[in-house]
């Protein structure tokens, strides 16, 4: 693992090229929205850091080149999407917001709102339970399968990394141009009586000033609940409904986790990830049309990027 590598990798890895890249986009979309961020400087300040903290871990490589320093590397730019995803809540509140259009396309899907009904109509302690900790398994699913990679299939670390962070990015790009805050923020803006009865405001930019969502349904008594309720007062905010990125880089660990062709990596991923799609549900973070975009996006994206990395691998 600190053994020094024989023909080290001199340019940035495809992942940090992602990275960049997605950093450049948003740069643009700031540039055209200046007058409405609120926290513009705080923006710039974070973008210097990514780009600094890369710069370092590239550095840090190229004095000592091995495989710990490549697998260092990737935790960087993974560490960094706790910082991506809500600075993507200040660049899309600057948009009107989009939820009433997603919660009358639900309505007419579904008859219902699946996410109002589903804890509701099944408040079993043992359910709200093994729902939380499917959802706030989440990064924990990508740490298992990246440290695999690293111990196991280290060849292929480089683009499964890859794969994963640009999903993420995908996804956040999205998240900007598309400004949908799920249930957990829009019910309580709009208020569940309203939802109740089939009537879906438009909501325009309430969600500029305003950041309040409604706590999780469930067992309230429960360690998961907790830890989950611990992890959306950390980091969550009204941004990144559509799709379900939970749903959608979950696929992409699945399928990462299938192509090792190891015998039990995918029997461990494979009953988080299917609980993953009812518990965004169940937990208000999402619309059920959310989950089925993210079940969609998240196979899409695996192909296409794996596609691109094998035919880019000059990128590294």
């Amino acid at each position: 693992m600190v053994s020094r590598e024989h023909r080290p990798l001199r340019g940035l890895l495809a992942m940090e090229w992602a990275g960049i890249g997605y950093l450049a986009i948003t740069l643009v979309m700031m540039a055209v929205v200046w007058p409405q961020l609120v926290n513009a400087e705080s923006m710039l300040w974070g973008r210097l850091q990514f780009v600094a903290a890369t710069l370092v871990a590239w550095l840090a490589y190229r004095r000592w080149p091995c495989r710990l320093m490549v697998f260092a590397r990737v935790v960087v730019q993974m560490l960094f999407l706790g910082w991506w995803y809500p600075d993507t809540y200040e660049l899309n509140r600057t948009l009107p917001n989009l939820d009433h259009m997603f919660a009358t396309a639900e309505q007419t899907i579904f008859g219902c709102q699946p996410a109002l009904l589903f804890a509701d109509r099944m408040p079993w302690p043992w359910l709200s339970e093994v729902m939380c900790l499917s959802y706030v398994s989440y990064f924990s699913l990508i740490v298992l399968v990246m440290v695999y990679y690293f111990l196991c299939r280290f060849d292929e670390l480089p683009k499964a990394a890859f794969v994963v962070l640009a999903a993420f990015y995908a996804y956040y790009v999205v998240f900007l141009l598309v400004p949908v805050t799920g249930p957990q923020f829009y019910y309580l803006a709009a208020g569940t009586d309203n939802i109740a009865q089939g009537v879906f405001p438009n909501l325009g930019d309430w969600f500029l000033t305003h950041s309040e969502r409604m706590t999780a349904p469930g067992w309230s008594d429960g360690f998961w609940y907790h830890m989950l309720e611990l992890t959306h007062d950390a980091g969550e905010r009204p941004t990144a409904a559509f799709p379900s990125s939970h749903v959608g880089i979950t696929t992409v660990i699945m399928l990462l986790a299938l192509h090792t062709k190891s015998r039990w990596l995918p029997l461990v991923v494979l009953p988080f990830y299917l609980c993953m799609c009812f518990s965004t549900v169940y937990t208000l973070a999402h619309y059920a049309i959310d989950v089925l975009a993210g079940l969609l996006t998240g196979t899409l994206f695996y192909w296409a990027l794996s596609t691109l990395y094998a035919q880019k691998k000059g990128l590294r």
